[in-house]
Parts: structure tokens; sequence; C-alpha cells
């Protein structure tokens, strides 16, 4: 029970605090662009993981434990099909060398374009699921194959041209190759291009419509509640920055995760097609997805380790 409090202001509240982080991010502690260093990255992912699970207990103080479950269910999901995303984005700025004291800055006006795509596509995405309740199945199924794909594609060598993306927008924008400070547009011969970190933005906001095709679904099929799926992918995506620095890091280390993601979209696809004969309880849906999780991250470490120990011992 939301207490009485009407929805219109949950949403303003929930929004200014979110303005309010943004600023506080960006006008306090990421004023100046700068490299931003491992122990920065892994303190901001523990600040925005410990507000997301703190925004757990309002969910339930507002709402109940049912729809605290399914805010986490839905916040694990988003985080970890993230992942992926941040890889490819790591793809993007390695082919366009973007220095890393400008990624900082590129990655926050992509976020904050991605959080207004991602209210527009809830909003739209809730408004069709209650009307036609048919496409619970389709985008099930459209889960489901793009799981397989996933797995089918884990092995795959990173694109060195950073992604379809990256090659399309070089191919229909003007651009140079050339950085020039921390300008996204200067002219050039007589004419306005395109600097790398233009494009480098760009091909960022592309690389997560087409990723929030695939996590906006998932999360449906945890909740229909449009608050819940909105702040689930609010906290999540906040936390992208801090994590994409510590992945840029620890990329080589998660080899199996993407067999994870892969079984994850499988579950929730699976879960959404079944949802009419059979009922799964939010919090098994929750343990499941972070087992599924833990055991992607654990199989990597101990293969990791493994293979270091035999090089060690071979040396």
């Amino acid at each position: 029970m939301n207490l009485g409090i009407p929805d219109a202001w949950l949403w303003i509240g929930f929004l200014a605090f979110v303005v309010a982080m943004l600023a506080l991010d960006l006008g306090v502690f990421h004023r100046n662009a700068h490299a931003v260093t491992r122990r920065e990255a892994l303190t901001w992912s523990a600040v925005w993981a410990a507000l997301a699970v703190a925004f757990a207990g309002v969910v339930w103080w507002l709402f109940g434990a049912v729809r605290a479950q399914e805010y986490l269910t839905g916040w694990v999901i988003e985080k970890s099909l993230s992942v992926d995303n941040l890889f490819v984005i790591l793809m993007i700025f390695t082919a366009l060398r973007i220095p890393a004291g400008d990624q900082h800055r590129v990655l926050f006006i992509g976020i904050v374009s991605a959080l207004v795509l991602r209210a527009a596509m809830i909003v739209g995405g809730a408004a069709l699921l209650a009307r036609f309740h048919w496409l619970l199945y389709v985008l099930g199924a459209f889960l489901l194959v793009t799981g397989v794909r996933l797995w089918r594609h884990r092995r795959d060598a990173p694109d060195a041209e950073g992604g379809a993306a990256t090659r399309w927008l070089r191919r229909v924008l003007p651009s140079t190759p050339r950085l020039h400070g921390h300008r996204f547009l200067v002219r050039e011969a007589g004419r306005w291009v395109a600097t790398p970190l233009l494009l480098a933005l760009c091909a960022v906001e592309l690389t997560d419509v087409a990723f929030a095709v695939d996590s906006i679904p998932a999360i449906f099929a945890v909740t229909s509640d449009p608050f819940i799926v909105f702040t689930s992918n609010v906290f999540a995506i906040l936390g992208l920055r801090s994590l994409y620095f510590v992945l840029a890091d620890l990329a080589d280390r998660f080899r199996h995760l993407r067999t994870g993601l892969a079984a994850v979209l499988v579950y929730v696809g699976a879960k959404m097609m079944a949802a009419p004969w059979v009922k799964i309880p939010a919090a098994l849906s929750l343990a499941v997805i972070v087992a599924i999780l833990a055991v992607a991250i654990g199989w990597s470490m101990l293969e990791r380790r493994g293979v270091g120990g035999k090089e060690a011992v071979g040396g």
C-alpha cells in the first residue's frame, strides 16, 4: 500500500532525487574532466549499489515485500544485461581512441539521454501491454531468441572498429579522426564535422537503444508496474558510469559472463511466456538470476586462476 501518497507525487519525488544526484555527480564530484581511477570507480559503484538497495526498503515501506522483491529483481536484470552493453562501449571508446579523461563526460551525457529514452519506452510499453496482453508472448519469444543468439556468439572476438553503430555513423556523418579538446563539433574546410567525441556519444546512444529493447521487456516479465520498472532501470543506469571504469580494467577476467547473461535472457523469456500457467514468485526469480550470474562469474574466475596456475608452473 502506498500510504495514501498520490502516484504523481511518487514520480515527482523520485525524478527530483535523480536530478539532484546527477547534479551532485557532475557539478561537485566530477566537475573537472579526469581519468577515473579504479579506486574511485569501485567507490562510486558501491555508493550507487547501496542507494539502489536502500531504495528497495523505500519500495517495501510504500508497497510491501512483493513489490520490493520485484524492484530488486528488475534492478539485478537491468544491471547484469547492461554489463554486455558496457563491453560494447569499451570497444567504441577503444576504436575511436577516446582519452580516459573524456570518457566520463561522454558517458554522463549518454546516460542522461538514456534515462529520458527509457522513460518513454517504459510508459509506452506499459500502455501496450495493458491493451494487448498477447504481446507478452511475443516479447517472451523475442527474449528467448536473443538469449540463444547471445550464447551462440559468446566467443566472438571484439569488433576492432567499435561495432556496427560506429561504422554506420562514420558513413553518414561528416567527421574528423582528430580530437579537438572537449569539442563535439568543429569547422574544417568550411564545414562542420563531428569529432570522435560526438561519434562516440552517438554510438553509445544507439547501443543503449539496442540493449533497451532486450532489458525493458525482461523487466516487464517480472512486474507490470511502470514505477517499479522505471525506478529499477534508473538505479541500474545511474551506476553504469562507475561500473564501466571497473570493467575496463577487468573485461578479460569474466570469460563466461556472456554465457550467464544468455541464460538470464532465456530464463526470463521462458518465465514471460509461461506466466499464464506458471506463477513464479519474484523472490525465486531474484534468487535464480543471482545464482546464474554468480556461477558465470565464479566459473570465469576459477578458470582464470587455473590457467594462471598452469602458466606459473610451466614457467
